[in-house]
């Protein structure tokens, strides 16, 4: 069983998680919106990522005999003023997401649940993972530019980037 200080802070990352997924689930539909089918579907999938990282912790919760608990999720903004700016704000997102991790893994370490903190590890490593995306993403968007056929370029970078993520193995 999880002492409580554990179980309220992974109870709030699995409302993150779940917040995550209907950010990026807005998002893609924003992109869609705009003529953007490649972002659109690249973050249609990162929801659906986002999702399976609100079950993993929720199956870890309740396979310590605690219970999940769902709280309201708020609702994400609906307009961005460009695909920089969306993009910007996910990798924003994900630096917060990174923080309330290091968080959890710090009071799982001060709490001496050695457990929870080899748990975390695999979200330590995901987050990286998530950061350098982005960025790397932002970076692209800002070599190629967004205007006109820059746009265009993107778009279809992304969309190779969703056929990638899609060809490889779930698990």
């Amino acid at each position: 069983m999880l002492n409580q200080t554990i179980l309220e802070k992974l109870n709030k990352q699995i409302n993150l998680e779940f917040y995550s997924s209907n950010l990026y689930l807005q998002m893609s539909a924003w992109c869609l919106s705009k003529g953007l089918d490649g972002c659109g579907e690249f973050l249609r999938q990162h929801a659906e990522e986002e999702k399976t990282h609100m079950y993993r912790l929720f199956d870890y919760v309740n396979e310590t005999g605690s219970m999940a608990v769902l709280g309201a999720i708020t609702a994400p903004k609906t307009e961005w003023a460009s695909v920089i700016d969306l993009f910007q704000a996910i990798y924003d997102h994900e630096c917060a997401i990174t923080k309330a991790i290091n968080g959890l893994m710090g009071a799982a370490l001060a709490e001496n649940d050695y457990s929870t903190a080899n748990f975390l590890q695999w979200y330590v490593s995901e987050q990286h993972e998530e950061e350098h995306l982005f960025h790397s993403i932002l970076e692209k968007a800002n070599m190629i530019g967004t205007e006109g056929r820059g746009l265009f370029m993107l778009d279809r970078e992304i969309q190779k980037m969703a056929a990638a993520r899609a060809a490889q193995p779930q698990g």
